[in-house]
């Protein structure tokens, strides 16, 4: 049996860290990488990796993604691009008219039909056409605020109200990340970026809300969300991130999504640079009030980037598996490791 054949399209910190993770498992190769990064482009993707290539065959970072996917030439493109469905959208499209199932990293992708319905349903039709399967997923959202918390209402009777909790540390992220979230501005500043939406701050919440809600059987009619900025008292130092002392440190995301008009899903995700210097110590909380009251911890936070790396590779033999069209997290078997080889999950 032929190993699955995997190409990347963007090299970044999550390509990058697929890669790595790929080349690690047996009955998986990589086929094609293309990237931009002038950095990148051009160059060997162990040399990037800073690993032996070995035996294993010589994959070329490529700028032109016309000359990496050719029909058929793979039987999955992870998408590591974008955090947004429209910009996403004509990277996607152009993959799976190339017959070439797809997992994408951007975050709104997890649950498309929330904010982008229209687009959501052009994605599937897309797919159903050329046979093939596409899915958003990642950490958060894709697992940790939605996913297991749609697991967790398994074993109850009668489900009132939920609430996910992610306190984590931006520390070990870029200056991409860092910009994002605001750290380091002065307070006025990051509440005009807030004003005017030039501050991302988390992408996900009306996608974890929707697909939490739609899993059990409730209708959103209603879904907020909310921005504030995290403070520092102290200077705070990361390795692309610095704040003084007054300034911004992170954001606290607050998110809720209503039900026959009352609040039924809360989401909460203060996220800052060195939280620990102020006595913030990380981790991811659900709490599930019905019958019976389900309380989960897991302390310190799982990993975001390392989380989301694995979340795509893993899901890779589910959604070749999957039936053509458009997936989520809730429409395909739960996610495992991939221990052994890639091959033998695989239905041919």
């Amino acid at each position: 049996m032929e190993n699955v054949k995997v190409a990347i399209w963007g090299f970044g910190a999550m390509g990058s860290g697929m890669a790595r993770m790929l080349l690690k498992k047996k009955g998986v190769d990589i086929v094609g990488v293309c990237d931009l990064h002038p950095e990148r482009a051009g160059r060997s993707i162990y040399d990037v990796l800073g690993i032996e290539r070995g035996e294993k065959p010589e994959v070329i970072i490529n700028p032109n993604i016309d000359e990496v996917l050719t029909e058929k030439c793979c039987d999955i493109c992870l998408c590591a691009t974008d955090s947004f469905t429209k910009n996403a959208f004509p990277r996607l499209k152009k993959v799976l008219e190339k017959k070439i199932n797809v997992i994408s990293t951007a975050e709104e992708m997890a649950y498309p039909q929330a904010q982008n319905p229209e687009i959501a349903a052009e994605l599937d039709k897309i797919a159903k056409e050329n046979g093939v399967s596409i899915l958003g997923t990642g950490i958060n959202p894709g697992l940790i605020m939605d996913l297991l918390v749609v697991c967790l209402t398994g074993c109850m009777t009668d489900v009132d109200h939920i609430e996910a909790k992610r306190v984590n540390s931006l520390s070990p992220f870029g200056p991409a990340v860092m910009e994002e979230q605001g750290v380091g501005m002065k307070v006025d500043d990051f509440n005009r970026g807030v004003a005017d939406g030039s501050l991302a701050g988390h992408v996900g919440f009306s996608e974890s809300i929707n697909m939490i809600a739609d899993a059990i059987g409730w209708k959103v009619d209603k879904f907020e969300q909310q921005m504030a900025p995290i403070v520092t008292s102290v200077d705070r130092k990361s390795p692309f991130g610095f704040a003084a002392a007054g300034d911004v440190a992170g954001v606290n995301m607050t998110g809720q999504g209503y039900v026959d008009g009352q609040v039924k899903i809360d989401m909460i995700h203060p996220q800052q640079i060195e939280p620990e210097m102020e006595g913030t110590f990380t981790g991811d909380y659900i709490t599930i009030k019905g019958t019976p009251e389900v309380n989960m911890s897991i302390k310190p936070e799982v990993d975001g980037g390392l989380g989301t790396i694995a979340m795509c590779v893993n899901m890779i033999p589910h959604v070749i598996n999957a039936d053509p069209g458009l997936k989520t997290m809730i429409d395909l078997p739960v996610p495992r490791a991939i221990m052994g080889d890639f091959r033998t999950f695989i239905k041919r």
